[in-house]
């Protein structure tokens, strides 16, 4: 049938929605309808170029009735229509405007998980806007006080900064997200955190920033009494002994095996140059003792 016709449905909103000397309005509603039927319609026949640009034209149709809500979702379909036609620079425009429009109703939730949505979308091809847009996801949750719901969204963004050996910005993350465990009680994720970024930093073969970041870690008194502190203890004790099998061993320990598959990969390769300098660099470190100083 003709009505069927994506189109024509299509010239018919975009009548609907130009004004001339015979309409003196718009009629959104009608015209929304319209681009919806001929958006699941070029959906359907595989068409995504087509039903990208129509979801676009139903998503203004709905801000224009006020309806944010319904707004973002099609914004949404068009992001994810604009994925699957390789348009990256529209995956990002697409999927933070629906966020936008999710603030608008007030649900951060939905506005964090469109941002999320569009970062996975944008991992393997643009994955600098994926942290970009990881990130933004975030300090949305943060924003309204739910950092419990952005734990695997750290974790989401280490992952990628480890892809792009970013070792010291994904560490960065991984503290991030111990901080937003400790606001939550969340003692466990905090902890792991934790050695994933002592790991992280060891697998940079940055023995000095690990050794620090234990340190300051230790601070925490959760994380001193926590097997995750008696693993990473047990790492940092075999590298400054430059001992490459206690190293390896002690990589291969459960708790080391609990953690986010990204760091477990990690931690199976250390160690990842020669710990034998290490060695030497503590046996420096150790004072004399001075004989004539017995007091």
């Amino acid at each position: 049938m003709a009505a069927s016709d994506p189109d024509k449905l299509v010239a018919k909103a975009d009548k609907l929605t130009k004004l001339s000397l015979t309409r003196w309005s718009a009629d959104w509603r009608n015209a929304t309808v319209l681009y919806e039927q001929a958006a699941n319609a070029y959906r359907l026949a595989k068409k995504y170029e087509k039903a990208k640009d129509a979801f676009e034209k139903a998503s203004k149709g709905q801000e224009m009735l006020s309806s944010p809500w319904d707004a973002a979702k099609h914004m949404e379909s068009a992001g994810a229509l604009a994925k699957e036609v390789g348009n990256w620079n529209e995956v990002s425009d697409f999927y933070r405007r629906a966020s936008e429009l999710y603030i608008e109703c007030g649900r951060s939730q939905a506005a964090s998980d469109a941002l999320a949505k569009g970062a996975r979308a944008l991992e393997d091809a643009s994955p600098d806007e994926a942290i970009r847009l990881y990130t933004d996801a975030c300090d949305t949750l943060e924003d309204d006080g739910k950092e419990q719901m952005a734990f695997d969204l750290y974790r989401a963004v280490a992952s990628v900064y480890i892809k792009l050996e970013k070792y010291a910005d994904a560490a960065t993350f991984l503290l991030r997200l111990a901080l937003a465990a400790d606001k939550c009680n969340a003692t466990h994720s905090q902890c792991k955190a934790y050695l994933s970024a002592i790991i992280v930093y060891l697998y940079a073969h940055d023995f000095q920033q690990a050794e620090k970041c234990h340190n300051d870690c230790c601070q925490v008194e959760a994380f001193l009494n926590s097997d995750q502190n008696r693993a990473a203890t047990r790492l940092l004790s075999a590298y400054t002994d430059g001992d490459v099998e206690e190293i390896k061993r002690a990589a291969q320990s459960s708790i080391v095996s609990n953690l986010d598959h990204a760091i477990i990969k990690l931690a199976r390769k250390l160690p990842t140059g020669d710990v034998s300098g290490f060695k030497r660099v503590a046996a420096e470190q150790e004072e004399p003792l001075d004989e004539d100083d017995l007091t």
